[in-house]
Protein backbone atom coordinates (compact mmCIF):
# COMPACT_ATOMS: atom_id res chain seq x y z
CA UNK A 1 0.00 0.00 0.00
CA UNK A 2 1.65 3.55 -0.89
CA UNK A 3 2.24 6.22 2.06
CA UNK A 4 0.29 9.29 2.34
CA UNK A 5 3.61 11.64 2.19
CA UNK A 6 3.40 15.19 4.16
CA UNK A 7 6.25 17.25 3.46
CA UNK A 8 7.22 19.98 5.75
CA UNK A 9 10.17 21.79 4.91
CA UNK A 10 13.13 19.51 5.76
CA UNK A 11 10.88 16.62 7.20
CA UNK A 12 9.11 14.28 5.54
CA UNK A 13 6.18 12.16 6.76
CA UNK A 14 5.27 9.04 5.49
CA UNK A 15 2.17 7.43 7.23
CA UNK A 16 -1.16 5.50 6.09
CA UNK A 17 -4.97 6.04 6.47
CA UNK A 18 -7.11 9.00 6.77
CA UNK A 19 -6.53 9.55 10.20
CA UNK A 20 -3.18 8.13 11.69
CA UNK A 21 -1.92 7.37 14.83
CA UNK A 22 1.89 7.43 13.60
CA UNK A 23 3.92 7.42 10.49
CA UNK A 24 5.61 4.71 9.68
CA UNK A 25 8.82 6.66 8.94
CA UNK A 26 9.68 9.87 9.43
CA UNK A 27 12.99 11.32 7.51
CA UNK A 28 14.97 14.76 8.46
CA UNK A 29 16.67 15.86 5.48
CA UNK A 30 20.59 17.05 6.59
CA UNK A 31 22.11 19.72 5.02
CA UNK A 32 24.74 17.76 2.65
CA UNK A 33 22.19 15.84 1.17
CA UNK A 34 21.52 12.65 3.82
CA UNK A 35 18.41 11.46 5.12
CA UNK A 36 18.09 11.07 8.73
CA UNK A 37 14.99 8.35 8.99
CA UNK A 38 13.47 7.69 12.61
CA UNK A 39 11.71 4.23 11.97
CA UNK A 40 8.54 3.81 14.15
CA UNK A 41 8.57 0.99 16.91
CA UNK A 42 7.07 -1.99 16.06
CA UNK A 43 7.28 -6.25 17.07
CA UNK A 44 7.65 -8.83 15.32
CA UNK A 45 4.37 -10.38 16.73
CA UNK A 46 0.91 -9.37 15.22
CA UNK A 47 2.88 -5.95 13.55
CA UNK A 48 4.83 -7.49 11.40
CA UNK A 49 1.84 -10.07 10.90
CA UNK A 50 0.19 -7.53 9.36
CA UNK A 51 2.95 -5.09 8.09
CA UNK A 52 4.57 -8.04 6.22
CA UNK A 53 0.88 -10.30 5.34
CA UNK A 54 2.11 -13.10 7.19
CA UNK A 55 -0.64 -16.01 7.21
CA UNK A 56 1.12 -16.48 11.39
CA UNK A 57 1.62 -14.20 14.20
CA UNK A 58 5.43 -15.11 15.57
CA UNK A 59 4.60 -15.29 19.87
CA UNK A 60 7.82 -14.95 22.35
CA UNK A 61 10.25 -15.84 19.87
CA UNK A 62 12.83 -13.06 19.39
CA UNK A 63 15.15 -14.97 17.14
CA UNK A 64 12.45 -15.12 14.77
CA UNK A 65 10.83 -11.75 15.43
CA UNK A 66 14.21 -9.04 15.27
CA UNK A 67 14.68 -10.10 11.76
CA UNK A 68 10.65 -9.78 10.91
CA UNK A 69 11.13 -5.79 12.59
CA UNK A 70 13.56 -5.34 9.89
CA UNK A 71 12.12 -6.51 7.27
CA UNK A 72 9.27 -4.79 8.12
CA UNK A 73 11.40 -1.31 7.94
CA UNK A 74 13.04 -2.58 4.62
CA UNK A 75 9.62 -2.59 3.08
CA UNK A 76 8.89 0.50 4.39
CA UNK A 77 12.13 2.13 2.86
CA UNK A 78 10.94 0.77 -0.74
CA UNK A 79 7.34 1.65 -0.75
CA UNK A 80 8.36 5.11 0.22
CA UNK A 81 11.05 5.26 -2.58
CA UNK A 82 13.56 6.07 0.20
CA UNK A 83 16.14 3.05 -1.02
CA UNK A 84 15.59 -0.28 -1.53
CA UNK A 85 18.16 -2.61 1.00
CA UNK A 86 18.67 -2.01 5.03
CA UNK A 87 22.13 -2.00 3.97
CA UNK A 88 21.81 1.25 2.39
CA UNK A 89 21.35 2.52 6.08
CA UNK A 90 23.44 3.14 8.82
CA UNK A 91 21.70 2.56 12.01
CA UNK A 92 22.53 5.09 14.32
CA UNK A 93 20.43 3.52 17.56
CA UNK A 94 17.93 0.66 17.90
CA UNK A 95 15.18 1.16 21.23
CA UNK A 96 13.90 -2.57 22.54
CA UNK A 97 11.37 -2.70 24.88
CA UNK A 98 11.13 -6.22 26.04
CA UNK A 99 8.42 -8.10 27.50
CA UNK A 100 8.10 -10.00 30.05
CA UNK A 101 6.98 -13.82 29.47
CA UNK A 102 3.13 -14.61 28.97
CA UNK A 103 3.32 -17.68 30.37
CA UNK A 104 3.87 -19.49 33.60
CA UNK A 105 2.15 -16.97 35.37
CA UNK A 106 4.83 -15.79 37.57
CA UNK A 107 2.58 -16.25 41.04
CA UNK A 108 1.70 -19.70 40.24
CA UNK A 109 5.00 -20.83 38.85
CA UNK A 110 7.80 -18.21 39.62
CA UNK A 111 10.69 -20.60 38.80
CA UNK A 112 9.38 -21.37 35.34
CA UNK A 113 8.96 -17.81 35.13
CA UNK A 114 11.95 -16.80 35.61
CA UNK A 115 13.66 -19.45 33.58
CA UNK A 116 11.29 -18.00 30.57
CA UNK A 117 12.71 -14.43 31.01
CA UNK A 118 16.30 -15.82 31.45
CA UNK A 119 15.75 -17.98 27.78
CA UNK A 120 13.91 -14.54 26.13
CA UNK A 121 16.57 -12.59 27.20
CA UNK A 122 19.16 -15.08 25.76
CA UNK A 123 17.46 -15.28 22.42
CA UNK A 124 17.05 -11.72 22.00
CA UNK A 125 20.68 -11.03 22.55
CA UNK A 126 21.63 -14.17 20.00
CA UNK A 127 18.82 -12.83 17.75
CA UNK A 128 19.92 -9.41 17.63
CA UNK A 129 23.74 -9.63 17.29
CA UNK A 130 22.95 -12.66 14.61
CA UNK A 131 20.86 -10.09 12.72
CA UNK A 132 23.85 -7.74 12.23
CA UNK A 133 25.98 -9.94 11.87
CA UNK A 134 24.44 -12.31 9.10
CA UNK A 135 22.81 -9.76 7.47
CA UNK A 136 24.34 -6.15 7.75
CA UNK A 137 28.04 -7.51 8.11
CA UNK A 138 29.70 -4.49 6.61
CA UNK A 139 27.32 -1.81 8.42
CA UNK A 140 28.19 -0.46 12.01
CA UNK A 141 26.39 -1.86 14.92
CA UNK A 142 24.21 1.19 16.22
CA UNK A 143 24.37 2.53 20.37
CA UNK A 144 21.16 0.21 21.79
CA UNK A 145 19.23 1.28 24.72
CA UNK A 146 17.29 -1.95 26.02
CA UNK A 147 14.64 -1.94 29.07
CA UNK A 148 12.08 -4.35 30.09
CA UNK A 149 8.82 -4.02 30.76
CA UNK A 150 5.80 -5.20 31.69
CA UNK A 151 4.18 -5.40 28.40
CA UNK A 152 3.39 -3.79 25.33
CA UNK A 153 -0.06 -3.68 23.35
CA UNK A 154 0.87 -6.42 20.88
CA UNK A 155 0.28 -9.40 23.14
CA UNK A 156 2.07 -11.79 21.42
CA UNK A 157 5.56 -10.14 20.95
CA UNK A 158 8.56 -10.66 22.84
CA UNK A 159 10.09 -6.94 22.04
CA UNK A 160 9.27 -3.96 20.33
CA UNK A 161 11.32 -1.80 18.73
CA UNK A 162 11.86 2.10 17.36
CA UNK A 163 14.85 3.24 15.25
CA UNK A 164 16.91 5.85 13.61
CA UNK A 165 19.39 5.60 10.78
CA UNK A 166 21.07 7.66 8.12
CA UNK A 167 21.34 7.08 4.56
CA UNK A 168 24.41 8.56 3.65
CA UNK A 169 24.30 9.72 0.68
CA UNK A 170 27.05 12.04 0.03
CA UNK A 171 29.38 9.39 1.54
CA UNK A 172 29.01 6.22 -0.58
Amino acid sequence: MPFNVKKRGKVTYYYSGDRPVLSSLVTEEQPDGDLKIYFAGLTGGHSATGVLGLDTVTSMEPEKEIPLVFACWEKWLQEAGICQSLKEIDFLEVHAFGCQPKAPNPLTDPAGYAQEQKRLREAYARGYAGYFAENLPENGLPARFTVHVVDVPDQAASYEFYSVGLLQRGAR
